[in-house]
Formats: structure tokens, sequence, C-alpha cells
């Protein structure tokens, strides 16, 4: 299991593969961090798993904060990624004081979604001396200007924007990079082609890792689920059978 992210080209070069999952509370992370899980991800995605929000782009730089406290607290070896949120990071000066923010809060290192477009950001913030994840493909934070969440690498020109965010962030010394909803071909080409780690989620399974929402994994968040996302628990079932069986005992 990984215990530093200076483990990750060792990683790359002989596996296994990573598994990654999320965490938004304390609980979650210690549960996940002594199953073993190599890194943990403080996603904006719990802005629709755990505040009930449509998408990303309502999540603050303070929930992201609050929770990434939290995680942090819960997990004693697994190094913890935390998100940049939405519109925290338009300029390099802001994507570094709020980078030290996360940091601050324990994080292992940042992320943020772009490649070639984000690069002064992205330096400014490995410059500063912070470790740092890419995001490349499906940007969940730019789904209102794509008009929804849409697979990447289907033509030519998007595979040449594809490849050269994924070279752009490697060469700027990205730790890893997550390869999101991008043809699985297209995805194993990318992982080949850089030193950095790659992490996919619904990107196929020639990456160097995987990553879920682990409310996904659990079955916990019924009311969607990715098709990609296999459950491999029924929580919300089981949530439901145990306050049933306890209103029948209360109630009589």
């Amino acid at each position: 299991m990984l215990t530093s992210l200076a483990d990750l080209p060792m990683r790359k070069a002989s596996g296994p593969k990573l598994a990654v999952l999320t965490a938004y509370d304390y609980p979650t992370a210690r549960v996940l961090d002594e199953a073993g899980v190599d890194l943990l991800l403080v996603g904006d995605s719990l802005g629709m798993v755990v505040l009930g929000l449509p998408d990303t782009t309502g999540v603050t730089m303070e929930m992201m904060l609050h929770h990434t406290t939290a995680v942090c607290r819960g997990a004693k070896r697994a190094p913890v990624i935390a998100d940049l949120p939405f519109a925290s990071y338009l300029t390099a000066e802001t994507a570094v004081s709020n980078a030290k923010r996360l940091m601050e809060c324990g994080a292992a290192c940042v992320k943020l979604e772009g490649g070639v477009s984000m690069l002064p950001q992205v330096e400014a913030i490995i410059a500063a001396g912070i470790p740092f994840v890419g995001h490349v493909g499906m940007l969940p934070q730019s789904v209102k200007e794509e008009g929804g969440y849409k697979k990447k690498g289907k033509t030519t020109e998007s595979i040449e924007h594809l490849l050269a965010d994924v070279r752009a962030l490697d060469q700027a010394g990205a730790a890893a990079i997550v390869l999101e909803s991008i043809v699985p071909e297209v995805a194993a080409r990318m992982t080949a082609e850089v030193k950095a780690s790659t992490i996919g989620i619904g990107a196929g399974s020639g990456t160097d890792g995987q990553v879920l929402v682990t409310p996904d994994l659990l079955g916990s968040f019924p009311w969607f689920r990715p098709p990609f996302a296999k459950a491999r628990a029924d929580v919300a079932g089981e949530t439901l059978r145990a306050v049933r069986e306890y209103m029948a005992e209360v109630q009589g």
C-alpha cells in the first residue's frame, strides 16, 4: 500500500495499480485508510453526493477546507489529494494561495482541472513546493459550458488536445493525473506517454490506477450511479432496513 507520493514512480513501473477512493468525512477516511486504499481524494464531487447540489460548480473553498480537514484527521497513512474547487484558481496567485490553504488542512497534494490552459497555475503551484495532481478529459467544473458530461477522445482533434494536455502537465512535474471519461484506447496511450501516474475514472483499465466516488462503490447514493461504477454493497438499502426495524420497535 502507498504511504508517500514518492512511491508513485515505482508503482507505475512495477505495479500493482493504484486503488483510489473519495472521502468527505472522518469516519469514511479512517475506514478507507485502514482498508489499505492507496490514495484518498477529497473531491468536489462532495457537492453532489454529500450536499445535494446539481453539480460541482457550487462547491466553495470553505466547503473544501472543512471536508479536507475532517478527512485528514481520519487518514493516518494514505496521502490525501484535495480538489481546488470551481473559480478558486482563476489566476496563478489565487491558485497558490488556495493550494496552501488546503495543504494547511493536512493534504499531501492538490488537484485542479485542465491542461495547457491551466499551465501558469500548475507551474506556480509546483514552484511553490506544493505537490500537484492534474485532471484532464471530462472536466466536471466545466459541465455548464460543455452542456453536459461527454466522453472525450472520439475525434482526432480531441485526441491531440488530450495528449497535449497530459504532456504539458507531465512536463510541469505533476505527480499524477486523473483521466476522466476518455475513450479507453486513448487513455492507455496517454498513460504510456507520461512519467506521471495516471488514475482513470470511466477511462478503461489501461491507466496506472482507478478512482471511484465511494458512495457509488458502496451503494449509499442510490439516486444516481454512473454506468462505469459497480456497487459492491447496498448501504442505502441496509440503512432503510435498519431505520424501519427501529421504527417498528419504537412504534410497537
